[in-house]
């Protein structure tokens, strides 16, 4: 009992042993039929020696047995735990090895002993497997008959074998302390269970807490303000000694331990962050090794890193680190993974809100276009000019200015339109532009030949108009822009480029990130245009801008997507 005792004890109370009954992996099975098999072993060596004649002789180790005596010991006990914990394949395993092991003890005697230790462990196993809840092992009482079912079993290979006058000194002390013990060890076991599911009950708790804390920065999206908040949070809620954020790229936040060397806005250290991010699986670390970290001084001994998806793509992780390596445990494995699915959530939600937010602007800045007064006045004006002089040109450029008002409202329903679409709505735009300034722009389009892709409303209208209204100032004539839309690998690229005035070095590093008012516009379009990019398609779709003295050029790189 108190053998038995001790292994109830480590499994419950040493963190390698918890997660042994905690996995259902193969491994874990090992690892079970190892520990099993040793007490099985131990329980020969400890048992009580039973000479022919039915007398017990007790002996500290009984390493060495005659062929003609017996054993009384807790082997059946040892195997039937082992089936109820691990299953019939542990159980059936451990039996095995166990009866070898008595075999071997009896001078090669008694070899019924490795068929009914074998028999006992899977059968026990099989019954144990089919009465077992989801979060619990059997009851009391369904434990103590397994018991007494696995020492019938072994009584009756004994009776045949080896006599009935052995059974009958035997039976009821070894039957009794077989139940007793089963049932004591799975209570142990249950009670650890149903312990750490009322630790589960009060993590549920602030767990909600914290995401209700949470959801107000990660709906930001990830950035590094956003990072600090959420991981102060993160640390303040759960028992970890340091949390972490990153990009693809770089740490957006790491508060806690390792916090003078993991910093914010540096590239990502560890290994075990860069496998995570490029392969988008979660990996666990026990070791300080395999946290992969160069820092001679890192504290930071075991740690889950988690993907943060959105959409399918990874876009960051989520690090949870330990200074202490045998505090990482099966709780804090999935409360890791509930955090990081629920982050990945809110994150996706902020990006919904900010697409639905950026579609709105294109909508409103889309419609502000077609109402704008100089732009609206200036085609009318055009057009009741040209019915003096040239009905056949008005009645064009009214035709144009309906096309515009029609792509203009089609593009707002969708985040993705026909090439062919952007490039009509394109050519009505300039159609209008040089009604009015005749001779002072030429467009030209270079599109690979045979491509019917989708890409973005208004992204090239944004960046023609874009060179419009600012690289040819007081430039009457010679004013060209250029349209090119070619495969590269798997991507779309998309470029737009005038041969006009350039851009200051000042503005440049601006144009894109942030509103930039000037006289001739809102400032908003290059801006809104790169957040949608970004927003649809990854950090890797941003506007590239060049510009020099003679000229700048916009270029977009997204996945290719066939029109339908």
């Amino acid at each position: 009992m108190g053998i038995i005792l001790v292994l109830a004890f480590l499994l419950v109370n040493v963190s390698f042993f918890r997660k042994l009954i905690t996995k259902k992996t193969t491994k874990a099975q090992i690892a079970l039929i190892l520990i099993f098999s040793i007490f099985a072993v131990i329980s020969n060596l400890t048992g009580v020696e039973i000479t022919k004649n039915n007398t017990l002789v007790q002996t500290p180790f009984l390493t060495g047995l005659p062929q003609s005596d017996s054993i009384a010991n807790t082997r059946t006990l040892v195997i039937t735990v082992a089936g109820i914990v691990g299953g019939p394949v542990v159980g059936g395993v451990v039996g095995f090895l166990g009866g070898i092991h008595r075999v071997l003890q009896g001078n090669f005697s008694d070899y019924f002993y490795i068929v009914s230790s074998t028999f006992v462990g899977w059968t026990i196993g099989l019954i144990g497997k089919s009465i077992k809840t989801h979060n619990t092992y059997p009851k009391p009482w369904a434990t103590a008959l397994l018991g007494i079912l696995a020492e019938s079993i072994q009584m009756i290979f004994i009776g045949i074998f080896s006599g009935l006058a052995l059974v009958k000194l035997i039976f009821i002390p070894m039957l009794l302390l077989n139940s007793i013990g089963a049932s004591v060890f799975i209570s142990i076991l249950n009670a650890y269970l149903s312990n750490e599911q009322q630790l589960k009950a009060v993590q549920t708790h602030d767990v909600l807490n914290l995401t209700n804390k949470t959801l107000p920065y990660f709906r930001q999206g990830l950035n590094i303000n956003s990072a600090q908040k959420a991981c102060a949070i993160i640390k303040r809620y759960t028992n970890f000694d340091a949390i972490g954020i990153t990009d693809r790229v770089n740490v957006l936040a790491h508060v806690g331990a390792g916090e003078n060397h993991h910093v914010a806005g540096q590239a990502v250290l560890t290994d075990l962050s860069k496998h995570v991010i490029a392969g988008g699986e979660t990996k666990y670390a026990y070791h300080r090794e395999e946290i992969g970290c160069p820092h001679p001084d890192c504290p930071l001994a075991s740690a889950i890193v988690l993907p943060l998806k959105v959409n399918g793509k990874t876009i960051g992780a989520l690090k949870m680190y330990f200074t202490k390596a045998e505090r990482l445990t099966p709780v804090e494995e999935n409360l890791a993974k509930g955090l990081a699915s629920i982050f990945s959530s809110q994150l996706a939600l902020g990006l919904a809100e900010e697409q639905s937010k950026l579609i709105s602007d294109a909508e409103i800045k889309s419609l502000q276009a077609q109402i704008n007064p100089h732009f609206f006045f200036n085609a009318i004006n055009t057009i009741s000019a040209l019915m003096r002089t040239d009905v056949d040109k008005a009645r064009t450029a009214l035709l144009q200015l309906s096309t515009f008002f029609r792509s203009s409202l089609q593009g707002v329903q969708e985040t993705e339109i026909p090439l062919q679409q952007e490039k009509e709505h394109v050519n009505s735009y300039m159609s209008l532009e040089q009604t009015r300034f005749p001779q002072k722009y030429r467009v030209s389009y270079a599109i690979q030949a045979g491509l019917d892709v989708k890409i973005p409303p208004f992204c090239l209208q944004v960046l023609v108009e874009n060179s419009v209204k600012h690289a040819f100032p007081n430039r009457k004539s010679g004013n060209e822009i250029h349209i090119s839309v070619k495969k590269e690998k798997t991507n779309l690229q998309i470029a737009v480029a005038d041969n006009g005035v350039g851009i200051k070095k000042e503005l440049l590093k601006r144009l894109g990130q942030e509103t930039i008012a000037s006289s001739t516009g809102t400032g908003t379009a290059l801006a809104n245009l790169n957040r949608r990019l970004i927003g649809l398609y990854g950090n890797e779709s941003h506007l590239q801008i060049t510009s020099t003295d003679s000229g700048t050029t916009i270029r977009i790189m997204i996945p290719l997507k066939e029109a339908e």
